[in-house]
């Protein structure tokens, strides 16, 4: 009678479930590469808002009215209305000659956030470390 031989079982890697953990992965970084956004830094006060010392630069604000229209004053500068592009200029210049002066933005309660963020932007391109946000203080 012919009797067969038995091989010895070789060893195989079953892959599926590393196929399945890669895939897995692979959704996970595509869903966080979508919330991850970037944004502009800004200090805000961890406690109530405090005005700025009287000992300090006259600091330079720049303010977004309802319209969108942009301005940027420095002490009683006659406000006129200028584009982001001559904001980013002006800012880079005045730092440039005075780096601690500090930055504030003024925003009107009805602008578009988006208005609010590009000229962050822009205040941050100029070289302005920080960005402060202008509030009034609550009627009570």
């Amino acid at each position: 009678m012919y009797t067969r031989k038995r091989r010895k079982p070789v060893a195989e890697i079953n892959v599926v479930p590393y196929i399945d953990v890669m895939l897995v992965l692979l959704i996970i970084f595509m869903i966080t590469s979508t919330v991850v956004t970037q944004g502009v830094t800004v200090d805000l006060p961890k406690a109530d808002a405090q005005p700025l010392d009287k000992d300090s630069l006259t600091p330079l604000v720049a303010s977004v009215k309802a319209d969108g229209t942009y301005y940027l004053t420095v002490g009683d500068s006659v406000d006129e209305a200028l584009d982001l592009e001559q904001i980013m200029t002006l800012v880079a210049a005045h730092l440039t000659v005075e780096p601690q002066t500090p930055v504030m933005v003024n925003g009107d309660g009805n602008v578009a956030y988006k208005s609010i963020v590009d000229l962050m932007v822009v205040l941050n391109k100029a070289g302005a470390q920080s960005v402060g946000l202008m509030t009034e203080t609550p009627e009570k």
